[in-house]
């Protein structure tokens, strides 16, 4: 796949699909002899799993660290895992964050419609 198909595949921009390349987050993309850069099936892998972890709200630098560890092979397994359960924490602990957030606002939210419906009241009087 050309950089323009993988980045309308995943939402990315060609310019942050290079950059993840750059940054080592994706390894080097075979291109062709025009120097056109070929993703395969397994590029689109990394592609998917970095955008997911991106999503969660994983670092640039946690990202780097994990792949670096990757790299390394099976030797890394359990500093890959201790990695990825603090981002877990982290990241479950956000979303409680986001949950009380919600929360908050669906209550402020019934209470303007609870003042809504009281002044259209009012009016029909």
């Amino acid at each position: 796949m050309t950089i323009a198909e993988v980045s309308k595949k995943y939402g990315l921009s060609a310019d942050t699909l290079r950059y993840y390349e750059k940054v080592g987050l994706i390894p080097p993309v075979n291109r062709k002899e025009n120097g056109i850069r070929d993703y395969t099936e397994t590029d689109c892998g990394w592609v998917e799993f970095i955008k997911c972890m991106r999503s969660a709200g994983l670092s640039i630098e946690v990202l780097t660290q994990y792949i670096a560890l990757y790299a390394k092979g099976n030797r890394t397994l359990q500093k890959r895992k201790n990695l990825l359960v603090e981002e877990r924490n982290r990241l479950q602990e956000r979303i409680e964050q986001m949950q009380k957030t919600l929360e908050r606002l669906n209550y402020k939210i019934a209470t303007y419609e609870q003042k809504i419906v009281a002044c259209e009241k009012e009016l029909l009087k």
